[in-house]
C-alpha cells in the first residue's frame, strides 16, 4: 500500500521542478485530446463551415489547379498531395472525406466533381481511389477565390515545411448551406442543410438591419432544405423554436404522387426521400413485414408480427424500385384494389417504413472565438458576417498595398528618367 500511494506523491520534488502525478497527467492528457478532436476533427467553423479535412483537401486541390474548368485529376494523387502536405493521417478518412463532398445525396451543394464510382444512397461504396478523378465544382469558387489576397491567416502544417489557411474566406454562410454532422468527445454536431437563396437574403437582411429580430429572420429561412429532398411535417413554431435554441428534431416525410392508370387503376409513386432513407432499405423494411422472421429464442412469429403482416398483405399488392439515372429516387407502390382508400393506403406505408423519420438539429460548431458552442441561427449569421467584414477589410488593404508597391516603382522610375 505504501507503494502505491507514491504515485500520487504531491511533495514538490527536491529540484524545484513541476510535479505531476499520474491522476494530473491523465487529466491534462484526456484534456488535450478531446480539445484535439473537437477543434481538429469533428466540428465545422462557423466562418468557413469546413471541418479541418475538408478544408485541407480543398485548398490542395486549389493549389493543383484543380478547379471546375480543369481536367480531372485521379483522386488518388489529390489524396496523397494532402496527406503529404497538410493531414498526416490515414488515407481512407481522407479519401473519405472527398467522396462525401462529391455526393449531391449528402451534400446540398458539392464542392467537388467527382468522375467516376462516388457511391449511392442505397449504400453502395464508392470504388477505390486510383480509379476516381475529381476537381472542384463552380460553387467552390465562393470558398477559395480570395485565398491569395491576404484574406485569412495562414499557420505552418504540421511538419513546418509549408503552410495552410487557418481558415476559407467563404463568402456565403457554408456551415448553414451544406450543413455538418459529427460526433467529438462529450459534443455532437448535426447541422441541416438550407436553401442558398434563403441563407443569402436573410445574410443581406441581417447586414442592412442587424438588429432583425428571430421571427423575421425565420421569415427569410422558414427551414431546413435537405439534399434528397422531402416534406418537413413539423410546425413552423416547433422549428422556429429549434432554430432559436440550437437544438431539437424535425420529423421528415417522403414526397409521394398517385399515378391514374388505365381502367381506374392507380399507384403511389415517391420521388423524394427523407434524410438517412434510401430505396433499399425501404424495400427491406417492406420486406420485413411481408416476410418475418421467427424472433431469437421463439418458436413462431408474434401476434405483433402476424397483425402487421395480414395488414400489409391486404393493402399492398407489389412494390418496384424504377430509380435511374433518369429518376434518383422513384418507388412505385401498387395496391391490392383500385378500391382501396389512397389515404389509408399511404398512411399505413409512412406508419410502418422510414418514408417517415426523424431528423436531429444540433447547432454546434466552432465560434468566432475559437470554443464549440450551440448556436442559434441569428447568432451563426451575425458571427458569419463579423468574418466576412474582417476578410473584406483584409482583402481591401491587402490591394491598397499592392498599389501602393506599383505607385512607389513608378515613382521610382519617375525620378530616374525624368
Amino acid at each position: 500500500m505504501t507503494e502505491q500511494a507514491t504515485l500520487f506523491d504531491e511533495t514538490p520534488p527536491s529540484d524545484g521542478g513541476e510535479t505531476l502525478t499520474l491522476a494530473t497527467f491523465a487529466e491534462r492528457a484526456y484534456l488535450d485530446y478531446a480539445i484535439s478532436v473537437v477543434k481538429g476533427r469533428a466540428l465545422p467553423d462557423v466562418c468557413d463551415g469546413q471541418k479541418p479535412v475538408q478544408r485541407r483537401i480543398l485548398y490542395a486541390m486549389n493549389e493543383l489547379g484543380l478547379n471546375a474548368t480543369a481536367k480531372p485529376r485521379k483522386s488518388a494523387a489529390v489524396v496523397g498531395d494532402v496527406l503529404g502536405k497538410l493531414h498526416p493521417h490515414g488515407d481512407q478518412s481522407v479519401y473519405d472525406a472527398l467522396v462525401r463532398m462529391a455526393q449531391n445525396f449528402s451534400l446540398r451543394y458539392p464542392l467537388i466533381d467527382g468522375q467516376g464510382n462516388f457511391g449511392s444512397r442505397d449504400g453502395d461504396g464508392a470504388a477505390a481511389m486510383r480509379y476516381t478523378e475529381a476537381r472542384l465544382t463552380p460553387i467552390a469558387k465562393l470558398l477559395l477565390d480570395e485565398i491569395g489576397m491576404g484574406t485569412v491567416e495562414f499557420q505552418p502544417n504540421y511538419d513546418g515545411s509549408t503552410e495552410e489557411p487557418k481558415l476559407l474566406p467563404g463568402r456565403l454562410p457554408f456551415v448553414l448551406l451544406n450543413g455538418a454532422s459529427g460526433i467529438a468527445v462529450g459534443l455532437a454536431t448535426e447541422i441541416p442543410s438550407h436553401n442558398l437563396r434563403e441563407v443569402a437574403q436573410a445574410a443581406v437582411a441581417l447586414i442592412r438591419n442587424p438588429t432583425l429580430t428571430h421571427s423575421e429572420l425565420m421569415a427569410l429561412i422558414p427551414g431546413p432544405d435537405f439534399p434528397g429532398g422531402g416534406q418537413i411535417i413539423t410546425s413552423a413554431t416547433a422549428i422556429a423554436e429549434m432554430y432559436q435554441s440550437g437544438r431539437g428534431s424535425l420529423k421528415v416525410r417522403a414526397k409521394w404522387k398517385i399515378e391514374e392508370l388505365a381502367r381506374g387503376q392507380w399507384q403511389a409513386i415517391v420521388t423524394e426521400l427523407p434524410p438517412g432513407t434510401s430505396s433499399q432499405k425501404v424495400l427491406e423494411e417492406i420486406e420485413e413485414l411481408t416476410n418475418p422472421k421467427i424472433k431469437l429464442g421463439k418458436k413462431a412469429l408474434s401476434p405483433d408480427q402476424l397483425a402487421q403482416k395480414q395488414l400489409m398483405l391486404s393493402l399492398l399488392d407489389a412494390v418496384r424500385d424504377e430509380s435511374g439515372r433518369d429518376a434518383p429516387v422513384r418507388l412505385v407502390f401498387e395496391p391490392k384494389s383500385k378500391n382501396q382508400d389512397q389515404t389509408e393506403f399511404t398512411n399505413m406505408l409512412l406508419a410502418n417504413t422510414s418514408l417517415e423519420t426523424s431528423a436531429s438539429i444540433n447547432l454546434v460548431m466552432i465560434g468566432g472565438d475559437g470554443r464549440p458552442r450551440q448556436k442559434g441561427i441569428g447568432d451563426i449569421l451575425r458571427e458569419w458576417i463579423a468574418f466576412r467584414f474582417a476578410t473584406i477589410t483584409r482583402r481591401s488593404q491587402f490591394k491598397l498595398q499592392k498599389v501602393d508597391d506599383r505607385i512607389h516603382i513608378l515613382e521610382g522610375r519617375e525620378a530616374i528618367l525624368l
